[in-house]
């Protein structure tokens, strides 16, 4: 539906509140499946982000289920240390959607049809859908008389906005692509024109190869000597620990001048472990080395189950630069498609050096890449043998000319030991690809 993203049922135009304090945000989130662990909850985590982004910093983010009284306390609480009060989840058509009347009555509303949003249920319906509606389908563009209407453009629930006491609500569906239709096209650009915010500016490294604690002994004397207007972050995961230097306040120039000349001095410090001075991935970084050098990767993958591949196909314009994957989950596939030896599994094991790297070379023949990954391991819970526990691990990368092997020990679940297992191997191509 095309027109103003904001609906006919307003009651004041937004004000334009000059601020030079920090503004904060709360987000509630609402839903007995949150609260049970059936649903977990990624909205909270990519409204902060983006929140952060513009120079709103999250003071809470707190989980209530479909239970008047709790949302009510929890609007109450919140509204005393933040200015913004963002809400997620209970604007369905089922009996447990109960945030929209509670709205109605914590604003002092009653409510009404939207037009805007009435003619956006019909059209998906009638339209897109072509299923007949029912009376609950039309109570979705009903909304209170005391709010300014976020329109929907995803899905048939509309958003709303409130303003009282100097202080601002919304309230926005849970589907998560739903939400964040309104926050990029709606709410952000929203708060931009209420508030005025200081300027944030941020600079990232990724480091592999060294702990979250060593790092942080070897950078106490630069962390200690940063000016107050910088701050950095260790985001530790995956063997692997992300770096975060933040700029926060009014004067943008100066502030990045600054945060360079901080970044700098941290990347000198860190320069044996890191992996990319850019805010991306490990699959990004080993993507951008083959994009590169226009060269391909595959994968031959036990362990993982595909999930290197996976990770590599998550990024757009990846088939660039990844050809495929064989998932040589049995001995069978290994000794059928990539022709390892039986006798090499018979006698060395399945999870062995011997096995991984004519799993490496299997594969370079068989998806004719100019670079291979092969990996062969113990996820567990089961499996382990005293030569060989859980976690036990091995990692082939290599090309036509050279291969190469590491023994990795993991010791968490198989989640974990699977997504610490990608990582290493990630990491070892993109050490071999430098190598060279």
């Amino acid at each position: 539906m095309e027109g103003n993203v904001f609906g006919t049922c307003s009651i004041l135009p937004f004000q334009n509140i000059q601020v030079t304090a920090m503004v904060h945000a709360s987000i509630i989130t609402i839903g007995d499946e949150l609260l049970i662990g059936q649903v977990i909850d990624s909205n909270s985590a990519w409204i902060a982000q983006e929140l952060n982004k513009i120079g709103i910093w999250v003071k809470r983010r707190i989980a209530v289920g479909d239970q008047r009284d709790d949302i009510i306390r929890a609007l109450d609480h919140e509204s005393q240390d933040a200015r913004i009060i963002l809400i997620t989840g209970g604007l369905g058509p089922t009996a447990d959607d109960i945030t929209k009347p509670l709205l109605a009555e914590y604003f002092g509303g009653k409510l009404i049809v939207d037009e805007q949003a009435l003619l956006n249920v019909k059209h998906i319906f009638e339209t897109i859908l072509k299923r007949p509606l029912i009376e609950r389908n039309l109570k979705q563009a009903e909304v209170p008389d005391v709010c300014q209407v976020i329109q929907n453009k995803r899905g048939t629930a509309p958003g709303m906005w409130f303003e009282k006491e100097g202080k601002i609500y919304v309230a926005m569906p849970g589907v998560p692509n739903e939400m964040k239709g309104m926050m990029t096209d709606s709410v952000i650009p929203g708060l931009q024109r209420h508030f005025t915010l200081p300027f944030i500016s941020h600079k990232t490294l990724l480091t592999a190869g060294i702990g979250e604690s060593f790092l942080a002994e070897r950078l106490g004397d630069f962390e200690s000597s940063l000016p107050s207007s910088v701050k950095l972050a260790y985001l530790p995961n995956y063997g692997m620990v992300r770096m975060r230097l933040t700029a926060t306040g009014n004067n943008k120039e100066k502030l990045e001048n600054e945060l360079h000349l901080q970044f700098d001095s941290l990347k000198g410090k860190v320069a044996e472990w890191t992996v990319t001075d850019e805010d991306l991935s490990l699959q990004e970084v080993v993507g951008k080395l083959l994009k590169g050098k226009k060269q391909t990767v595959g994968t031959a993958e036990s362990c993982t189950g595909g999930y290197i591949s996976h990770l590599f196909t998550s990024i757009p314009g990846s088939s660039e630069y990844f050809m495929g994957s064989v998932v040589s989950y049995s001995n069978e596939i290994k000794e059928s498609i990539l022709e390892v030896n039986p006798e090499t599994i018979r006698t060395r094991g399945a999870v062995s050096e011997e096995t991984v790297l004519q799993m490496l070379k299997g594969a370079l023949k068989v998806l004719k890449t100019d670079y291979a990954i092969a990996d062969s391991g113990i996820m567990g819970p089961d499996g382990g043998t005293p030569d060989k526990p859980v976690g036990t691990v091995w990692v082939a990368v290599g090309n036509r000319d050279k291969v190469i092997a590491q023994k990795f020990y993991f010791r968490f679940d198989r989640i974990r030991n699977i997504e610490l297992t990608a990582a290493g191997a990630l990491n070892m191509l993109r050490k071999f690809i430098l190598s060279e």
